[in-house]
């Protein structure tokens, strides 16, 4: 796919699915910049990795900042940063809601804003944010990872209707229970092998990052 020499800054590159995703899109060909609050003290060969949090806007511009002007400009942001909560809605505080809503929301709001100048300047991006399927089909039992993920959809949405024949996509990709060391530490009575791998999030974000996927905006793409 046509991801080779493309800079691509991946945030959250080094959590659970980071881990999986920054050396598939090395192994493609991509210059991956890693942005994260805690970045790797070994970062794979070939990747820059720039400490931020990105859920703060003047650090998210930061970032965006910096990878442009350490390696030119940014071909595709890729996403990844989010957080989970369990709680319905009478069980789920004030800090626990405003902590989703800033994860996996505003974040990516963020990220968004910071990244889109600099693309539309150029006349072509991609910005590809994970969301989750439990944004389109809710389950009960974490209200506020549920309503933070579906505003994170309409931000998708949005977006790509805003964006619409500037040569900038915006789409998302809605997993199931990803298959991560982090979720199996926390649900050790759950049988992994129904959950989603997080090699086939990696490859749907690498053909959503290429010139391949140049017609696909405000795409959902549920997996698992």
């Amino acid at each position: 796919m046509g991801i080779e020499d493309k800079v691509v800054l991946i945030t959250g590159g080094s959590g659970g699915l980071g881990q999986t995703v920054v050396p598939a899109f090395l192994s493609a060909g991509a210059r991956v910049i890693s942005g994260d609050l805690n970045p790797l003290p070994v970062q794979p060969a070939g990747v820059m990795a720039i400490k931020a949090d990105v859920t703060d806007h003047a650090d998210a511009q930061r970032l965006v900042n910096e990878a442009i002007r350490t390696s030119g400009r940014i071909d595709a942001l890729i996403n990844l940063v989010g957080g989970f909560a369990a709680g319905r809605v009478v069980e789920t505080d004030m800090s626990t809601w405003q902590r989703m809503l800033t994860m996996n929301l505003t974040s990516a709001f963020s990220l968004s804003k910071a990244v889109l100048p600099h693309m539309l300047e150029r006349g072509m991006g991609r910005i590809v944010h994970v969301a989750a399927r439990a944004a389109l089909e809710p389950l009960p039992g974490a209200a506020a990872y549920i309503v933070s993920k579906s505003g994170l959809v309409a931000l998708i949405r949005t977006l790509s209707i805003e964006l619409s024949g500037l040569g900038v996509t915006v789409n998302g990709v809605l997993p199931n229970t990803i298959d991560t060391p982090g979720n199996r530490k926390a649900m050790p009575d759950a049988d992994p092998s129904k959950w989603v791998r997080p090699e086939a999030i990696a490859q749907t974000l690498i053909f959503l990052a290429s010139d391949e996927a140049i017609q696909i905006n405000g795409a959902l793409i549920p997996i698992g």
